[in-house]
């Protein structure tokens, strides 16, 4: 975590209003609330809009959900994101990505360890972060196995996680007690180290 308090607390049932207690409650029904959702629902009219783009990136991508995953977790990973970061290495998981493939997304395309496909992804999605544009070769080797609509989202895919992960870094959103920490506490505080 790059803050160790919140500069926006997240807001309690009581604060919910007629703009985020949709979104909220659906999100309660499914489990506890993620400090994300009650951080952004501080401004009931943009978490109500983020989330119909947010839930495309996550639930209606064309992306396969292991590649999906990987792209957003080296997004997050890129943009120093310790709750990105934590949160996705689950949905990860459940995504088909093992622990050595998390691993290896904290070294990115260059890790000997990938095939191929995945070193373009990463490839196209660390040009993203850097330059925020993918470069023609790459392009051309994404396009020979990814549709039109799965490059889109790809694109989008990056652009999302990365404004995630700039509002999380700055809004201080904290981890939930329950999430796990993975590799390790020493070693994601390593990869994401503290300002305040």
């Amino acid at each position: 975590m790059r803050l160790r308090q919140p500069r926006i607390l997240p807001v309690t049932e009581a604060d919910w209003t007629d703009d985020s207690r949709p979104a909220l409650a659906a999100n309660a029904a499914r489990g506890p609330l993620l400090n994300v959702f009650t951080t952004i629902a501080r401004h009931p009219k943009l978490l109500k809009r983020w989330m119909v783009f947010a839930n495309h990136v996550l639930n209606g991508s064309t992306l396969p959900a292991r590649e999906r995953e990987l792209v957003i977790l080296r997004t997050g990973f890129l943009c120093r994101s310790g709750y990105e970061w934590a949160q996705h290495v689950a949905i990860g998981r459940h995504a088909g990505l093992t622990d050595t493939e998390v691993e290896a997304i904290t070294v990115g395309a260059t890790d000997a360890s990938w095939s191929q496909a995945d070193r373009d992804l990463l490839e196209a999605t660390e040009q993203l972060v850097r330059d925020h544009f993918i470069d023609d070769a790459t392009w051309q080797a994404l396009a020979a196995r990814w549709s039109e609509q799965q490059l889109m989202d790809l694109v989008f895919a990056v652009g999302q996680y990365t404004l995630v992960s700039m509002a999380l870094n700055s809004f201080g959103v904290q981890l939930e007690d329950t999430t796990e920490r993975f590799p390790a506490d020493q070693f994601v505080d390593g990869l994401f180290p503290r300002s305040t």
